[in-house]
């Protein structure tokens, strides 16, 4: 019998009796006695668990029982060193993703985990220093929308928004029914029906300006129907004509690209020659333009032909605001 195994027997045989003996744990857990000693002291220091010795009663019991509520446990969970030092990564990451996202609400749970490692040799603080996250192109948003926003996407109900349209320049007010949340490149975004458009639409999260929830219930969509529209073409950018771009690149950056995922529906193939070909499928041109020109001459749009013309179109643009300024 292991120590979790044991704790499990201790936590039954003190629900089941008034007092439970040192005699009677002994026998249920089969164990030498300085091994229960260091259980119980375990369960008390580290779990916190009410556990007493009632000398009238000549055995341990949980104090208070009839209002035993097991605070000092994970409901119906018990943890190793491995399993705990996960969920503080979990929680690390977690926080470098959305600072603030959780703090609240695990604060007391993160508490006690830190807790059960004990030694200085498994302080969680090890994991903040050996976890690095390095975000790029990271929006800064109110964290209070965020949690509202969560909230109410939970809860199933529809939200009031000021949104900012960048392209445009100019805020729209709308509600909206919030179907999930997005995390996609340093970014969040909230995939919903829109009541003013009546169809799906994605919000960056960082440009909603206000947010409110109201007390109506959401409009739900189904995963299959987000997707099609949302998840069809590249990036976040979404459209109802889909096409297919062809791109080639060179052998050096082939290295990298052959590696790497642009969507969950790609084509590829890589020639004798080292030259990569690869497809994928877009319904706006933006996102995909602007990972194509981290590539500079590393490769080359062979389709389709508005695709192609609107890549020279614009490096001949950037080249012409390059010419124009000379030689510094």
């Amino acid at each position: 019998m292991n120590q979790t195994e044991r704790f499990y027997k201790i936590e039954q045989l003190l629900h089941e009796h008034k007092a439970a003996s040192f005699r009677q744990l002994l026998d249920a857990v089969e164990v030498s006695p300085a091994t229960l000693k260091r259980d119980l002291q375990y369960l008390r220091d580290r779990l916190n668990a009410p556990i007493i010795y009632d000398r009238d009663a000549n055995g341990y019991r949980f104090d208070v029982p009839q209002r035993y509520a097991p605070k000092h446990q994970l409901p119906g969970l018990w943890f190793n060193a491995s399993e705990i030092h996960a969920l503080l990564t979990m929680q690390t990451l977690l926080e470098e993703v959305q600072p603030g996202l959780l703090g609240p609400h695990i604060a007391p749970l993160q508490t006690r985990l830190k807790n059960l490692l004990g030694s200085q040799d498994d302080a969680p603080e090890e994991i903040t220093r050996r976890i690095r996250i390095l975000h790029s192109g990271k929006r800064l948003g109110d964290s209070r929308h965020f949690e509202l926003i969560a909230s109410t996407l939970l809860k199933r109900r529809r939200l009031l928004i000021r949104h900012y349209h960048r392209g445009r320049d100019e805020e729209t007010a709308r509600e909206i029914s919030p179907q999930r949340l997005v995390y996609y490149r340093d970014n969040w975004y909230l995939d919903a029906w829109c009541h003013l458009r009546e169809e799906i639409r994605s919000f960056a999260v960082d440009a909603i300006r206000h947010a409110e929830s109201i007390d109506k219930k959401a409009r739900s969509i189904a995963k299959r129907e987000l997707d099609a529209v949302l998840g069809a073409g590249y990036g976040i950018f979404s459209g109802a004509k889909v096409e297919w771009a062809k791109l080639r690149f060179t052998p050096q950056h082939a290295r990298w690209v052959a590696s790497e995922q642009w969507h969950p529906q790609q084509k590829s193939s890589l020639g004798a020659d080292g030259y990569y070909l690869l497809e994928v499928p877009y319904a706006n041109p933006t996102e995909l333009m602007m990972d194509i020109l981290r590539h500079g001459a590393g490769v080359e749009v062979l389709g389709p032909a508005s695709l192609r013309n609107a890549m020279k179109k614009e490096l001949t643009a950037a080249y012409a605001t390059y010419a124009c300024r000379g030689n510094f």
